[in-house]
């Protein structure tokens, strides 16, 4: 009977809070919360390229398409600026984990480097993908846009389809821009944290919990423009 008195007791008595059942900070948890979902819009956006991509005999091909170094070569250098991109985005994810870490240690001087570092490589970023844009707009490219046919066949390894073009221009500035807009928010972001350290308050909190929150965030910009470099610069 005591054994059943306790089980009841158990079952109406509700969870008052605290760390149980998974000893996360709840701040921290909800952020797992969003980007699971952030994680399922990108899984849709790249998986329906993707079906796009393979349902096509030909599409255009991207050593023909991202060969220019902006300011510097209009041809002749196939993914050269975007793999600068990308490890501009993976230091300053290297930058994050640094800020975090020190933020372990309650450094607030070391916690202000390393975001002024990840700030930087966030806009350097933007920047790189500013020009590339700009380039693909010189080139013709667009939302609903795509070069003229004489100039198109220029960026396919064979047979030219304008559909399939135009496919690829639309998926391309809708699923870069929706990650360029993740890494502006990114940026926005470090920037207030990093106010908020070189103000003391997380010194006088005790802790830098927040530092390791929006880290989170970074971290997950950086995981997902792997995939979107693997689909539109590799496949």
């Amino acid at each position: 009977m005591d054994s059943l008195s306790q089980l009841d007791q158990v079952k109406t008595t509700p969870w008052s809070g605290g760390r149980s059942p998974w000893s996360v900070e709840y701040g921290k948890i909800m952020m797992w919360f969003f980007l699971l979902s952030d994680a399922f819009t990108f899984s849709a956006l790249l998986v329906y390229y993707g079906a796009q991509r393979f349902s096509k005999f030909t599409w255009p091909d991207p050593d023909l398409l991202f060969q220019s170094i902006p300011g510097i070569t209009d041809t002749g250098a196939p993914l050269v600026f975007v793999g600068i991109m990308t490890f501009i985005l993976i230091m300053s994810s290297v930058t994050m984990v640094l800020a975090v870490e020190a933020g372990h240690r309650n450094s607030k001087k070391e916690v202000v480097g390393w975001m002024i570092a990840t700030v930087i490589g966030g806009f350097m970023f933007l920047g790189c993908q500013a020009l590339e844009w700009s380039h693909l707009f010189h080139e013709g490219f667009g939302w609903g846009e795509i070069p003229a046919a004489d100039h198109l066949q220029r960026f396919f390894d064979g047979e030219v389809s304008v559909v399939a073009a135009q496919q690829f221009s639309n998926l391309f500035f809708t699923i870069t821009g929706f990650h360029g807009f993740h890494v502006f928010t990114g940026v926005v972001l470090n920037v207030i944290i990093l106010c908020m350290a070189i103000a003391g308050v997380f010194e006088r909190r005790g802790h830098y919990l927040m530092v390791e929150k929006v880290g989170l965030y970074w971290h997950f910009v950086d995981l997902v423009w792997v995939f979107v470099f693997t689909f539109f610069y590799l496949i």
